[in-house]
C-alpha cells in the first residue's frame, strides 16, 4: 500500500492531520485506510509516553515494531499511514528502503508549527496526556527536519497550523505516479557468490576500520576510504559506527546485493544516517 509518513515535534497536529487524511481517502477517494499510531504502540508496550521517550532501549524496541507492522501490511492499493514522530532521518531512510523493497510509492507530511505554539497545545491537553517540558524540549532538540531534497522524504508536504492539507496533490503523488524501481540496495537478485556473507562482512569491516582510523589520526569528518572510491563525510562515534554496520548487514543479508557494489552502498548508508 502507498505509504504516507507524518512528522513533527510533539504536539504539532500529527494525528490530527492523519484524521483528515483516513477521512478523504475513505470517503472521497474510496481506499481502505490503515493507521500505525506510534503513542498506541507505546501504550500497547506498557509504557507511559515520558517514561517511553526518556529510555533510547525502548524507542528503538518500539520503532522496531512499527517497522515490522509496515512490512506486513504493504500492499499496492490501500493507503498506509504512519503517524508519529519519525524524528530520526535515518528511520525514515529505513522505511524508504522498505517502500522500494515493494515497490509502492510514499511520501512525507511535515507538520511543521512554531515550537511554543506546539508547548501550548501541549498545555491544553489532559495530564496523563501531556509531555513533560524536560522530554518535549528534548524531543525537540533531536528532532531531524524533513528535506525535500532527500529522496527519503520525497515528496515533501509542510503544513502549518493554518493550511490545508493538498489532498489532490497528495493523491497524485501516491497514485499517479510510476512505482519506485528497486536499485541495488533493495532488490533481491540471485546469490552472486558462494561467500558472499564473508565479503559482506569483511568489507564493511575494512570500511569502519579505515574511519576509525583516521579518527585516531585526528580527523573527524570527510573520511576517504583506502582502495573504494568513496567518503564518509560526517563525524561520528565508534557506537554510531558498529549500530550502523549491524543494520547495514541485516539488510543486506535479506537482500544479497552485488559484491562489488557492497563498500558504495554501505558508504551512501553511513551517508544518510550519519
Amino acid at each position: 500500500m502507498p505509504v504516507i509518513i507524518i512528522t513533527g515535534i510533539p504536539c504539532s497536529g500529527k494525528t490530527t492531520r492523519t484524521s483528515e487524511l483516513k477521512e478523504y481517502f475513505v470517503n472521497k477517494v474510496g481506499k481502505n485506510v490503515e493507521v500505525i499510531n506510534e503513542i498506541d504502540v507505546v501504550i500497547k508496550a506498557g509504557f507511559d509516553r515520558n517514561t517511553f521517550y526518556a529510555d533510547s532501549k525502548k524507542e528503538k524496541s518500539v520503532r522496531s515494531d512499527i517497522k515490522s507492522a509496515t512490512q506486513r501490511m504493504l500492499n499496492t492499493n490501500d493507503i498506509l499511514i504512519i503517524d508519529g514522530s519519525n524524528y530520526i532521518k535515518g528511520y525514515r531512510y529505513e522505511i524508504y528502503c522498505m517502500t522500494k523493497l515493494y515497490k509502492t510509492p510514499q511520501c512525507t507530511i511535515f507538520c511543521d508549527i512554531p515550537i511554543e505554539h506546539a508547548w501550548l497545545w501541549n498545555e491544553k491537553r489532559s495530564e496523563t496526556e501531556q509531555y513533560r517540558r524536560e522530554i518535549f524540549d528534548a524531543l525537540v532538540m533531536r528532532y531531524e527536519t524533513p528535506n525535500s531534497k532527500n529522496r527519503w522524504d520525497a515528496p515533501l508536504f509542510a503544513v502549518s497550523a493554518e493550511d490545508e492539507l493538498k489532498f489532490d496533490e497528495i493523491y497524485r503523488s501516491l497514485y499517479e505516479v510510476k512505482a519506485p524501481k528497486p536499485n541495488l540496495s533493495t532488490q533481491c537478485p540471485p546469490l552472486s557468490s558462494t561467500n558472499y556473507l564473508y565479503e559482506l562482512d569483511t568489507v564493511t569491516q575494512e570500511v569502519v576500520n579505515a574511519i576509525l582510523s583516521a579518527k585516531q589520526l585526528g580527523i573527524e569528518r570527510e573520511f576517504k576510504i583506502p582502495g573504494y572510491s568513496g567518503t564518509v563525510q560526517n563525524p561520528c562515534t565508534t557506537a554510531q559506527l558498529m549500530r550502523l554496520r549491524r543494520q547495514f548487514l541485516t539488510y543486506s543479508k535479506m537482500q544479497q546485493i552485488e559484491i562489488n557494489q557492497i563498500a558504495m552502498l554501505f558508504i551512501q548508508y553511513l551517508n544518510k544516517s550519519l
